[in-house]
């Protein structure tokens, strides 16, 4: 186990590491593209950079598919101008990628735009082949993840998708100027599969969080509640957490476990009847997609089992409000808690050790307030989104 220092040694250096990036710079004149495959994702995930990026002078274009009319009223209430262009999330068909590509182009033509951000793995591909036919000054790629076809496991499915997408990587990633990623082993993966020269790769940790937004409250132990936030995934770890509240729900009736997140189209998406497997049974309660601001002032202790993140923005938020948390050693999660400093670091797939991890918590309740409180005072040094935000402001502002 780590020593108490180190901890806090770690956080001193992260800061000095960003201080500079921290000065705001001007970008007057700058026509920017972000392209991504969900625009509820913009609007969640990074309102706060459009609206730093419009109050220093940029013009935003957000490029997603399938907007209504309520997403593209508020993009366009804080200055966004908003494109729709075609894309099947998570289709594999030839001809509709290509549908994709040329829907692009000719999208992007037509905004004359001086720079693109694309955000995950479909917009980087097409986006990036996109930027470079029609000739724009700068290209970024942002990986928020590599995706369940990076995520260790025996299904020939996955292991011919993480071939594909290797061999399109290696096609259009050589295109763009800075590819960041939001952990190191991300970085490290793609960089060797692709044979990338690592001055072109930038590491920015997390999305960040509104600290404004999600401000610190004393955790809740009373009955003492685990909560889960994630899509209804199989890598997420849903399964671990389902089968450790079945069996700590027997030892504990007192302890509540509470699923948040919605079911997804994901090919490793669970079903509704193998939630309600549980539910049904009074194991857990299920609240599919909410506003998780109303339900994380009542959560103990956050729990995120999953296989591999970029880093998780649910952890940010939790740790953001003082909660201790439990999470896998895998690449992103790890990057969110110091194990057993404000939480616990498990082994994915591993019912045994996440039903000892949480055991600990329910046992030794005094260990949630003050591990809470350190899981608040890394996200004020580590996650802080006007932190995260300057340093996409000053890449941008060098191109």
């Amino acid at each position: 186990m780590l020593s108490r220092g180190y901890p806090i040694a770690c956080i001193l250096l992260f800061k000095m590491a960003i201080k500079d990036h921290y000065r705001i710079p001007k970008l007057d004149g700058l026509s920017l593209i972000l392209l991504c495959n969900n625009a509820q994702m913009l609007i969640n995930f990074r309102r706060d950079l459009i609206l730093e990026l419009i109050h220093t002078g940029a013009e935003v274009h957000c490029l997603a598919p399938d907007y209504t009319e309520a997403e593209i009223s508020k993009l366009s209430e804080i200055g966004a101008r908003c494109h729709h262009f075609y894309l099947v999330r998570n289709g594999t068909n030839p001809c509709q990628e290509i549908k994709s590509l040329f829907s692009i182009i000719k999208t992007i033509k037509k905004i004359n735009a001086d720079s693109l951000l694309a955000i995950s793995s479909k917009p980087i591909i097409w986006g990036l082949l996109a930027s470079r036919f029609v000739g724009i000054k700068f290209r970024s790629a942002l990986f928020t993840g590599l995706g369940y076809a990076f995520t260790p496991d025996h299904q020939l499915k996955s292991k011919k998708l993480k071939i594909i997408l290797i061999f399109l990587y290696r096609i259009c990633l050589p295109i763009a100027d800075k590819i960041i990623f939001q952990n190191k082993d991300d970085c490290h993966e793609i960089t060797q599969a692709c044979g990338l020269n690592p001055c072109k790769t930038l590491i920015i940790k997390g999305t960040g969080v509104n600290l404004q937004e999600w401000s610190y409250c004393e955790p809740f132990s009373r009955p003492l509640t685990f909560t889960l936030v994630a899509r209804l995934l199989i890598e997420k770890g849903v399964l671990e957490f389902l089968e450790a509240s079945k069996y700590l729900k027997a030892l504990y009736p007192q302890v509540r476990f509470w699923l948040i997140g919605g079911l997804d189209s994901n090919p490793g998406s669970l079903s509704e009847a193998q939630i309600k497997e549980f539910t049904e049974l009074g194991i857990v309660e299920w609240f599919g997609f909410v506003n998780i601001k109303e339900y994380l002032p009542s959560t103990s202790v956050f729990v995120l089992p999953s296989y591999r993140e970029g880093v998780p923005r649910s952890t940010q938020e939790a740790m953001a409000m003082g909660r201790p948390v439990i999470t896998t050693d895998v690449p992103g999660c790890r990057e969110t808690v110091i194990d057993g400093y404000n939480g616990y670091l498990i082994p994915p797939r591993d019912v045994n050790a996440l039903i000892t991890a949480m055991r600990k918590f329910i046992e030794q309740p005094s260990l949630i307030p003050s591990m809470g409180y350190h899981s608040y005072q890394m996200a004020l040094d580590l996650f802080d989104v006007k932190k995260i935000n300057a340093q996409y402001l000053k890449l941008l502002s060098s191109c």
